[in-house]
């Protein structure tokens, strides 16, 4: 058995995840970059639950990942990086960036997103996933492996 990474190159968090399946997809990308997993209560499954594993398989054993209890509690806990805030509303696309380890990518429930206050905390941070007019949005695990992945093409890893 490995154990998870001890310094993760990236940190993803999931603020108030509601759909099990999209966590336990999100934690398998996690464990595929080397990255951490975040999540923030309050959740919509319970992380003992059999859909969170059954969609992460095997590798939910592997995966560095942490829960809090609300927002001021993971920016006390999370080392200081650059967050970049995940938002259907923002403007500037996630291709305008350059990726650094540690940074944090910041994605919001499925149902709602990311609240305001968050997303005004840096607005300059604040990034979109560019789709088509007749789609609402992605699935939240299909946002985080774009982001993540790009991240990871940019380091070459």
């Amino acid at each position: 058995m490995t154990a998870p990474v001890s310094t993760p190159n990236l940190h993803i968090v999931l603020y108030q995840p509601e759909i099990p399946y999209n966590t336990g997809s999100i934690g398998r990308t996690c464990v595929a970059l080397g990255a951490k997993l975040w999540l923030v209560r309050p959740l919509g499954f319970r992380i003992d639950d059999y859909h969170l594993r059954r969609a992460g398989l095997d590798y939910w054993q592997h995966l560095a990942w942490q829960a809090v209890d609300d927002w001021a509690s993971l920016t006390e806990q999370l080392p200081t990086a650059r967050h970049w805030y995940f938002s259907k509303s923002a403007q500037r696309p996630y291709t305008d960036v350059q990726f650094q380890t540690q940074d944090v990518l910041v994605f919001g429930c499925e149902s709602n997103g990311l609240p305001e206050t968050i997303l005004q905390t840096d607005s300059e941070r604040a990034l979109r996933i560019p789709i088509h007019p007749n789609a609402r949005s992605l699935n939240l695990s299909n946002s985080v492996a774009i982001a993540a992945f790009e991240a990871a093409r940019q380091w070459q890893i």
